[in-house]
């Protein structure tokens, strides 16, 4: 979906190359070259979030103003967060961002699901809900992510578009700042804005859970407290057995109290070796659960964005991976939902050999042999022993491929990158919103529908989709789910990882009745010290 080029952009009379920035395929390098011409401003969106109103740019007037537009679902928009933090964090006093949502999913146009979203992502900036798209036509945007450069006296400097654009952000910036403070046009006053998080301090005992592992052998529950940076272990009645993770994002191996781990996510049960996906550390982790340690197994902890073609095996612990969402263990196979190289790897657990199992890396929907197919954000994984089912998210797809590597990637449900919907029935008249999780049980496959906030089950023989649960409670307004994400199942009950409601709900398989699960002993680590307001005690 994107390719490489260069293009060139006018800072205070000086042309600046921007090399190898990021570009989508489908759309030309728009790049304003005139250096003068005002910014247009910000209005058209429907809410204003991470501030206490709109945000104009008279407002900022004086600042670096870089606008960011994104939507929630996106593997790359998420990737390059850090980048504008680290950025937000170099240039505090003369920097603003400013993010313009504008959504994909019309799950995203709701002002609810980006709040939730600027939770869970962290995000230091205010935002702005561009539900209907009129900053992005605007600004004539035409992929996620962009971003757009203003200069401190408000004209527009450029515009660009992709990952991996940290270098020339950085220069643009640095110089920016220096033409404009010799020109005494330079603001650096430090603006405060109302942020989302000094209320909502994520003090709950699970803060945006992404996956859940229920082992009925064990009688272990383990929940990915994806927000909280660590992973909770409970019995399946939800007593506190350990908590694995200081809750400090960060990438440090170590035992239970002090190890790092950065938004974790798939998790997979191998005896008493559990394996985390450590997706912003992009990185495979394992705890010794005996030895109560953690270490690295695989990826360097540095995101490769370049996906690798169907070679040889590698090295796991010297071998770049890029946002691994889900994992699960088929014999010593452990499959991975490569969420950013839009593939599926393999990893031999035994032999520390890592190696992409299927997709040509390029972001789309296509069937055909491993090495010739196409994923587009694989974010859930799960098997029946013969087949490998993919939730393939940006393409509200379901597909499935054989576990021998032989034969074809199919699709049971889903048609393009742009086709979602909420639709029960058989094959392409079935409708999915970025489905995240899957798992098998009793021949069939059970659904984490999360943009619609639905179970639904798969018949994959006949491709038949059923809702199974959603909606609201009865006899309340309350959402029965909100945006579930990790599924898995231990003794006739379905877990839930229900992501946006910060809860793991329990579904008796053979009632359909729902209930949360009552954590025992399990609480909220402490606050962040960059997460207190600015006044804050320390």
């Amino acid at each position: 979906m994107f390719r490489k080029a260069v293009v060139s952009v006018l800072i205070a009379g000086a042309a600046v190359a921007l090399i190898g920035v990021v570009l989508n395929a489908s759309a030309r390098p728009t790049l304003n070259l005139q250096g003068t011409e005002p910014a247009p401003d910000l209005d058209g969106g429907v809410a204003w979030l991470n501030s206490a109103g709109p945000v104009l740019l008279k407002d900022v007037k004086g600042k670096v103003v870089l606008l960011d537009f994104w939507t929630l679902c996106c593997i790359n928009c998420i990737h390059i967060m850090p980048d504008l933090a680290k950025l937000e964090k170099k240039y505090p006093n003369e920097l603003v961002v400013i993010g313009v949502h504008s959504p994909k999913f019309d799950n995203e146009k709701d002002t609810r699901s980006i709040r939730k979203a600027i939770l869970r992502y962290e995000i230091g900036h205010p935002v702005v809900n561009d539900a209907d798209r009129k900053i992005w036509d605007r600004f004539g945007i035409n992929s996620w992510p962009s971003m757009v450069v203003i200069d401190p006296e408000g004209k527009l400097v450029g515009q660009l578009s992709g990952e991996g654009n940290y270098e020339v952000l950085d220069k643009a910036i640095a110089k920016m700042i220096e033409v404009h403070r010799a020109k005494k046009t330079l603001n650096e006053t430090p603006i405060k804005f109302d942020l989302i998080r000094y209320r909502d301090k994520g003090d709950t005992p699970l803060f945006f859970p992404g996956k859940v592992l229920a082992d009925a052998k064990s009688n272990r529950l383990f929940i990915a407290d994806s927000t909280h940076h660590r992973v909770v272990v409970t019995d399946l009645a939800g007593k506190k057995l350990d908590i694995i993770g200081s809750g400090t994002p960060g990438l440090k191996d170590g035992g239970f109290d002090a190890v790092q781990f950065n938004d974790p996510q798939g998790l997979a049960l191998d005896g008493d070796r559990l394996y985390i996906a450590d997706r912003k550390n992009h990185a495979i982790r394992v705890a010794d659960l005996k030895a109560k340690t953690v270490t690295l197994v695989a990826g360097t902890g540095v995101q490769v964005q370049e996906s690798r073609g169907m070679d040889g095996p590698g090295v796991a612990k010297t071998t770049g991976l890029n946002s691994p969402w889900d994992i699960h263990l088929v014999g010593r196979t452990l499959f991975i939902a490569m969420a950013g190289h839009h593939q599926i790897w393999a990893m031999d657990i035994d032999q520390g050999q890592i190696r992409p199992f299927a997709g040509d890396g390029r972001e789309n929907i296509k069937d055909g042999p491993p090495y010739a197919a196409r994923f587009a954000q694989p974010s859930g994984l799960a098997d029946d022993g013969k087949f490998l089912y993919v939730a393939d998210s940006e393409v509200s797809a379901i597909r499935k491929l054989p576990l021998s590597g032989e034969g074809r990637v199919e699709t049971l449900v889903g048609t393009g990158l742009f086709d979602f919907g909420d639709a029960d029935g058989v094959g392409t008249k079935a409708k999915l919103q970025h489905a995240l999780g899957i798992t098998y049980h009793d021949g069939k496959l059970l659904v984490a529908d999360t943009y619609n906030s639905k179970l639904k089950t798969i018949d994959p023989a006949t491709k038949t989709v059923t809702t199974v649960l959603g909606g609201t409670e009865p006899g309340t307004k309350n959402p029965l789910f909100d945006e579930p994400a990790g599924l898995s199942v231990a003794n006739g009950k379905l877990y839930v990882a229900d992501t946006n409601a910060h809860r793991i709900r329990v579904v008796d398989l053979a009632t359909k009745a729902v209930s949360t699960l009552t954590l025992e002993g399990v609480v909220a680590p402490p606050p962040l010290k960059e997460w207190m307001p600015p006044d804050a005690k320390k």
